[in-house]
């Protein structure tokens, strides 16, 4: 299946994503991690607004790969406000956030979102942040292969991709 395809595939009541041409179905997420999604994805927007810094989007699909195409959609993501293209995509952009932040279900293998990970990094995203709601905790992939652990009394950092910006995990949490 290609990026084209999935675009215009409609299938009531999931979520869908592409990976190396092959169509992933999942069910809608938890009421919890929803609820963790918006949060972020309102502080982040409120910052990156406030200093005209780029734009933030949810359950976005970005092409990170063609030929078998793969199309990732993070819970939350920002791109910086020099890489956003003008008119703004009517499918999916072609090109991998600067930021891509997921929050994990309960229903999350481990090796899904590991991969997920390296299909983001690869393609030329930053900074990738992990959100368990569950453990009350996150992970913090970076570009230049280095990674952190964030527990609930500490904070994500925006880093080099949003200067400035801190999320205190027990804000979202």
């Amino acid at each position: 299946m290609t990026a084209e395809e999935l675009l215009l595939l409609d299938i009531p009541g999931k979520c869908t994503e592409l990976v190396r041409g092959r169509l992933v179905v999942s069910e809608p997420p938890g009421f919890v991690r929803g609820v963790v999604v918006v949060k972020i994805a309102r502080l982040i927007s409120e910052f990156a607004d406030s200093r005209g810094a780029g734009i933030v989007a949810a359950d976005t699909g970005y092409t990170l790969e063609r030929n078998p195409d793969t199309v990732s959609a993070p819970d939350v993501s920002f791109v910086r406000r020099e890489r956003v293209p003008s008119p703004l995509p009517r499918g999916y952009a072609e090109f991998a956030p600067d930021l891509a932040v997921e929050v994990l279900s309960p229903g999350n293998r481990p090796g899904e979102v590991l991969a997920k990970i390296g299909d983001w990094l690869k393609a030329g995203t930053r900074l990738v942040w992990i959100v368990d709601p569950i453990r009350r905790a996150a992970r913090v992939y970076r570009a230049d292969g280095t990674e952190a652990f964030t527990a609930i009394d500490d904070s994500l950092d925006g880093e080099d991709v949003l200067p400035g910006f801190s999320l205190p995990l027990s804000a979202i949490l």
